[in-house]
């Protein structure tokens, strides 16, 4: 099971990040600022960091440089990172700040599953652009496509 730690003060975000990607393959944490995101990656080791790019007094970019900054010391483990921005020209910044994936809001639940699967499979995620190898689907998504397939 993978555990994800979600960033950010917004609740709706929250809920839309849990209701997509909760589940048997995926525990998602959360914090609310993006100051205790460092210290939140030592402690608890997530697989992925899901940092909303308007987080208080501490936002995504600054949180994501914080996170490679401490990697780059050896102070935390090597931890993907996906960002949530608030429009496409705020994609300059998840480069800037070397995140490994992003996707724009609003939150689109089968593109945060496909874009998280990716993450965990090593590679990155650029919302809008399709990877070069296609994401594990989680185990529902392919249940749920067969039986829609069956009901055709």
């Amino acid at each position: 099971m993978a555990y994800v730690l979600l960033a950010t003060d917004a609740d709706w975000i929250a809920d839309e990040v849990a209701a997509a990607i909760a589940g048997p393959e995926h525990t998602v944490g959360r914090i609310r600022a993006g100051e205790h995101v460092s210290t939140a990656v030592k402690e608890l080791e997530p697989d992925v960091v899901i940092l909303d790019l308007q987080i208080g007094n501490m936002g995504g970019f600054a949180a994501c440089m914080a996170i490679r900054h401490e990697e780059g010391a050896n102070r935390i483990p090597i931890t993907a990172v996906l960002m949530l921005l608030d429009r496409e020209a705020d994609v300059f910044l998840a480069r800037r700040a070397d995140a490994d994936g992003w996707i724009t809001k609003p939150v689109d639940a089968l593109k945060l599953r496909r874009a998280v699967a990716t993450l965990l499979a090593g590679r990155s995620w650029e919302d809008g652009v399709v990877p070069d190898e296609a994401a594990p689907e989680p185990a529902a998504d392919a249940d749920a496509d067969e039986s829609d397939a069956e009901a055709s």
